[in-house]
C-alpha cells in the first residue's frame, strides 16, 4: 500500500482512515455522488458536499441593541477604530450636497404626492388576466354577442367594397411578408407580422377613390392612454402603451339604437366567485386620477376608430388567445371611456351618443375581431345599462405559408 505524505511525515494510518471514509460515503450515496465529491485518493470535498445538500454557511445572528433610558452607551466613535468591549456606534445617514444619479434614493410611497389611501388596479399592455374574456366583461360592465354586427358583414360582402383582384393581391401580401421581405428561410413573427398588417392596410387604403372618408384618418403609434373608473369600492385604470391606433376625423356610427340599448338593463353580469375580479391586475397606491386619450386638444383626428394588436414571439409578452381577446376588450374600452369623458365630463351617466371602437389582433395567421359600443360611464353598480361587445374569433387568413414542401414518408404532403 502506498504511503501518504502529510506535513512532511510518512504514515499509512491517514490513508487507511481516508479509504474507510470513502467506502462509507460510496455505500451511503452511491458511486456517482461519491465520484463527484471525492478526488482520486478518496478524500471528500466538504465544500461541494454542503452545496449539493443545500447547506450554506451558518447565518450571522445580529445582536440586538437594548436602549435603556437615562444611560448613554459608550462607543468607540471617538477613537476612530474598533475597540473590544465598547459598543458599535450608530452614525446618521450621510447625504450628498449634489445630485448623484447613480446613488439616488427615491422617496417612500407614503411620501409621494400621488399616494392614495385606496389602491388602484391597473391593466397595462403586459397584463394577462386569469379568467380572460369573462373577467374583461365584468370589469367593463359589458354584454357579449358572438359574431360581428350585420352591417359590418354586409359591407364586407358587398362587391362594390372589394378590391380589384382582391384574392391575388392578398396572396402577394402574404408572400411579401413571409418570403420576399427577408433572406431567412423561416422569418420570425416579429418581422413578418407587422409587414403583413401594413400591406393589408395599404390594400384598404386603395379604396380611397370610392370612399373619400378613408383619407380623413391617420395611424398613430406609441401613444399612451389612461382611463380611470370606479366599480363598487375598487378603483380601476387602463393605462400605458397599446397597439397601433387608426384615428379619424369623424366617429364611428352606433351599432344599435337607444331602444335596444335600454334592453340591456335585464342582462346579468357573469361572476366567477370565489376568484376575485382583481386577480392578475397590478395593485398600486401611487397613481394619478386622470383620463387621457393620448392626444392634445385640437388634434384633427380625435376619434379612435380601430386598434391593431400584433402578437410577437417574445415569451414575456406572448398571450394565449383568450388573454389576447381580453386585452383587446380592455384597451378598446379604455380608449372609448377616455373619449367619452372628454366629451361628456367625468360625471357617470348613460351616453346620449354611444362611443364605438373596433379592435383587430393577429399573429400572422389567426385574426381576432372585436367591436365595442360604450353606452354608459356609470360602471359602479352591476345593474342598469350595459355596454355591448361583438366578437369574432380565430379566423384563419391562410393555412400554410411554406418556403419548403412538407415531405413525410417520401411523399409531398404539403406543397409550396
Amino acid at each position: 500500500m502506498s504511503k501518504v505524505i502529510q506535513h512532511g511525515v510518512r504514515s499509512t494510518e491517514p490513508m487507511l482512515l481516508v479509504v474507510q471514509v470513502g467506502n462509507a460515503a460510496r455505500s451511503a450515496f452511491g458511486n456517482y455522488s461519491h465520484s463527484r465529491r471525492c478526488d482520486v485518493s478518496g478524500r471528500r470535498f466538504f465544500s461541494v458536499t454542503c452545496a449539493l445538500f443545500g447547506r450554506g454557511p451558518p447565518s450571522r445572528i445580529e445582536k440586538k441593541t437594548v436602549d435603556i433610558p437615562g444611560l448613554e452607551r459608550v462607543t468607540y466613535a471617538d477613537r476612530m477604530h474598533y475597540v473590544p468591549g465598547l459598543a458599535k456606534p450608530v452614525f446618521p445617514d450621510w447625504r450628498r450636497d449634489w445630485h448623484d444619479p447613480h446613488h439616488y434614493r427615491g422617496p417612500k410611497n407614503e411620501e409621494m404626492k400621488l399616494h392614495k389611501a385606496n389602491p388602484c388596479y391597473v391593466f397595462n399592455q403586459r397584463t394577462k388576466i386569469l379568467e380572460g374574456v369573462r373577467q374583461a366583461l365584468w370589469l367593463t360592465k359589458s354584454k357579449l354577442i358572438q359574431g360581428l354586427p350585420e352591417h359590418i358583414l354586409s359591407l364586407a360582402e358587398d362587391p362594390a367594397n372589394q378590391i380589384e383582384d382582391q384574392g391575388k393581391r392578398v396572396q402577394q401580401a402574404i408572400r411579401h411578408s413571409c418570403f420576399w421581405d427577408t433572406t431567412a428561410i423561416r422569418p420570425k413573427r416579429d418581422r413578418f407580422c407587422p409587414v403583413l398588417l401594413r400591406d393589408l392596410l395599404h390594400l384598404c387604403g386603395t379604396l380611397q377613390l370610392k370612399h373619400t372618408s378613408l383619407s380623413k384618418s391617420i395611424l398613430a403609434e406609441n401613444y399612451r392612454v389612461a382611463a380611470l373608473w370606479n366599480q363598487e369600492s375598487d378603483v380601476f385604470q387602463v393605462r400605458g402603451l397599446n397597439g397601433m391606433l387608426l384615428n379619424s376625423m369623424t366617429p364611428l356610427p352606433e351599432v344599435i339604437q337607444s331602444g335596444e340599448v335600454l334592453a340591456t338593463e335585464n342582462h346579468t353580469l357573469e361572476t366567477f366567485c370565489p376568484i376575485s375580479p382583481t386577480i392578475d391586475l397590478q395593485s398600486t397606491y401611487v397613481y394619478d386620477q386622470k383620463n387621457d386619450t393620448g392626444f392634445r386638444d385640437g388634434y384633427p383626428y380625435p376619434h379612435a376608430h380601430t386598434l391593431f394588436f400584433i402578437e410577437t414571439e417574445d415569451s414575456a409578452a406572448k398571450f394565449k388567445p383568450e388573454q389576447l381577446r381580453a386585452k383587446m376588450i380592455m384597451f378598446a374600452f379604455g380608449n372609448a371611456l377616455a373619449r367619452a369623458k372628454s366629451l361628456y365630463g367625468e360625471h357617470p351617466q348613460v351616453l346620449e351618443q354611444p362611443v364605438v371602437v373596433q379592435s383587430i389582433a393577429t399573429d400572422g395567421r389567426l385574426f381576432q375581431f372585436i367591436v365595442l359600443q360604450l353606452n354608459t360611464t356609470d360602471l359602479g353598480p352591476d345593474t342598469g345599462v350595459k355596454n355591448l361587445i361583438w366578437m369574432d374569433q380565430d379566423q384563419l387568413l391562410y393555412d400554410y405559408a411554406k418556403c419548403r414542401p412538407l415531405i413525410k414518408k417520401k411523399a409531398v404532403t404539403v406543397s409550396i
